[in-house]
């Protein structure tokens, strides 16, 4: 094989490999901050593919695409565009776990995003395939492609989704391939190998896509959109989508599914040793649950369309690697898909990732200047974790160009600074999965104010409109006055009023109550109320529902914002760069080689990392004390 003759293809500030959902966000993030940038991607053809499952948002990950939104990216305004279906998920539950999950059409939401990308004025969109990465004086100097362009550059952002040394497997037959049947990232891999860095393999994997005409769907459970659609974007808060919404729905595996695949557990790829990568904990494929819950004679599956120009239907919860012939045979198992048509086959995918605890929470290589690294290659899972930290490194390569602050998101802040310090700190043996139960502070990170959390910052980045800024601000003050107004209210207790809170299952008044205080019972909401509070203003439904969890959960949010002092104090303790942790005077051994592989850039970071144990951190916090000493 010849090699390409290498030449300046041009000369730019911030280079993006991958156009997935880490790249894009990263791209944009530093093209909209006024940086010349490159996004270089394998297939024009695969930007923002939906390789895996055809939604965004869900569970802890709906929260993600809100806090992206709320800092300017693009995966919520996207996914407005081309949902074809919305629920609300969790409403069951407190507000901290209420998640938005939607139906993409998943053609629609490329061709929308690639437009973006081509309409970007500081943006390039070309198809190339990155080989190389160029260093100099230990800093990141551009990206050299398979047909020989040079893409010089102040800094680059790695974002190579599962194409990185990408292997598919299905049954006995493995071959090299990216997602979705696009070519894989080999050369690259190779490439950072050759440079000293450590790679691993993950793995991930698929269910098969079906024909919508084969499915008998008189038998399942049909899974309708909300009445009401609440968008991912607060940019359309007040916008009404006047579309048909697409049912998904909802079947089972059967106890003659299991039995056929555990008579060919032999053959699966996973349990016959040939996949060497982790799969995720809370996506299993379908012989995973199977053998794992052996008790379990069915599984829940979904189907759900691909789109509304497509007869592709995905199988949700099926994910598998067996032999093609098999996988048919046991999907005919399934409550009606007892005629389905293959479409296309289902597969495990094995790529190459790095360890994340090399990177600072900034996403930027602790030892080599701008260089940075987003998504799956990360060892994260989803587009929304990818699209998260493609947003952070997209804008911390454009602070380290334009000689600015550090761009940081800590936990107590948000899910986006739940996710990178998970990654970068703890580090991951298996494809990391946003949950809400890994936020500690969730009833404060809840997706219904994250952009009264997060617009400031984003406005401050220049990533977010003055109009968009003021909107916000407008939103907050309505919020503020009507807390104010209905903490005013008094509700004396007359016969009349007893008579409308019994008839609510509502304890009757003995002396007078705030209408404020009376929202606080678990029975009552601020809706209800309307019968003491007749000339209320007209306030949109999102302030609504946040004065209403603000009231409720007083009591709670004020415990978490004194959580919240406490983790600051020890976050604000900064730790200098050039400490010598085997100079600290009794620290563990194992805490000292922690401490040194993690470099953490505050004692706060530092108590998060294992085997750091709280008498090591008074140790740490004594020693910083009496090296200020010193030094003032």
């Amino acid at each position: 094989m010849r090699e390409a003759k290498n030449y300046i293809a041009g000369e730019y500030d911030v280079a993006v490999i991958g156009a997935g959902h880490a790249g894009v966000e990263a791209a944009l993030a530093a093209a909209r901050m006024g940086l010349n940038t490159v996004i270089l991607t394998i297939s024009l053809d695969g930007i923002v593919a939906l390789s895996c499952n055809p939604n965004i948002g869900g569970t802890g990950k709906g929260h993600l695409v809100r806090e992206i939104d709320a800092l300017g990216g693009e995966m919520a305004l996207n996914i407005d565009r081309s949902f074809i279906q919305s629920r609300m998920l969790n409403l069951s539950k407190g507000p901290a776990v209420h998640s938005l999950r939607v139906q993409a059409d998943k053609k629609k939401y490329h061709m929308e995003m690639k437009k973006i990308l081509e309409d970007e004025p500081n943006l390039t969109l070309r198809q190339a395939e990155a080989t190389d990465i160029l260093f100099e004086d230990n800093r990141a100097r551009g990206v050299v492609t398979r047909t020989g362009g040079v893409y010089l550059a102040k800094a680059v952002v790695i974002a190579t989704g599962t194409y990185l040394g990408g292997m598919v497997y299905i049954g006995e037959v493995n071959y090299q391939s990216g997602p979705d049947g696009m070519f894989p990232s080999l050369l690259l891999s190779d490439s950072l190998k050759r440079k000293g860095f450590q790679l691993r393999r993950l793995k991930t994997g698929t269910p098969a896509r079906v024909h919508r005409d084969s499915i008998d769907y008189s038998v399942m459970e049909v899974q309708p959109g909300d009445d009401e659609v609440v968008p991912f974007s607060f940019l359309n808060a007040d916008k009404v989508f006047d579309i048909k919404q697409v049912p998904c729905y909802l079947t089972y595996t059967t106890e003659a599914t299991h039995d056929i695949i555990r008579a060919n557990l032999d053959r699966s790829p996973m349990f016959a040793g040939y996949i060497e990568g982790v799969g995720p904990r809370y996506c299993p494929s379908i012989e995973d649950k199977v053998v794992r819950f052996s008790d379990k004679n069915k599984h829940q599956v979904f189907i759900e369309p691909e789109g509304l120009t497509t007869k592709e239907m995905y199988v949700q919860g099926v994910s598998s690697s067996l032999p093609e012939e098999v996988q048919v045979e046991m999907y005919r198992k399934i409550k009606g898909l007892e005629n389905v048509k293959f479409m296309r086959t289902a597969y495990a995918i094995e790529y190459d990732s790095i360890d994340p605890t090399i990177l600072k929470r900034t996403l930027e290589h602790k030892d080599i200047q701008n260089l940075f690294f987003a998504g799956q290659i990360n060892g994260s899972s989803g587009y929304e974790e990818a699209a998260a930290q493609g947003l952070i490194a997209g804008i911390n390569a454009a602070c380290n160009i334009k000689g600015l602050e550090p761009f940081v998101l800590d936990r107590s802040e948000a899910y986006i600074g739940v996710l990178i310090d998970d990654l970068v700190t703890k580090g991951t043996d298996e494809p990391y999965r946003m949950m809400t139960s890994r936020a500690e502070y969730r009833l404060t990170l809840r997706q219904d104010n994250a952009d009264l959390r997060l617009t400031k910052r984003g406005y401050e980045l220049g990533l977010v409109s003055e109009e968009r800024y003021k909107k916000m601000l407008e939103k907050e003050k309505l919020v503020r006055d009507e807390l104010t107004r209905l903490s005013k209210i008094i509700i004396t207790p007359t016969e009349e009023v007893n008579k409308i809170l019994e008839s609510m299952g509502s304890t009757p008044l003995k002396t007078a109550w705030t209408l404020y205080d009376l929202i606080k019972r678990p029975e009552l909401t601020y809706e209800s109320l309307i019968p003491f509070d007749i000339g209320r203003q007209y306030l949109p439904k999102e302030v609504r529902l946040l004065v209403e969890t603000e009231i409720k959960y007083e009591g709670y949010i004020k415990k978490q914002m004194i959580q919240i002092e406490q983790f600051k104090k020890l976050e604000n303790k900064s730790i200098p760069e050039d400490i010598e942790y085997k100079l600290v005077r009794g620290l563990s051994n194992e805490a000292m080689q922690k401490l040194e592989k993690i470099k953490p850039d505050s004692v706060g970071q530092a108590s998060r990392i294992s085997g750091v144990t709280p008498a090591d951190i008074n140790v740490l916090l004594i020693h910083l004390e009496q090296r200020r000493r010193s030094e003032s």
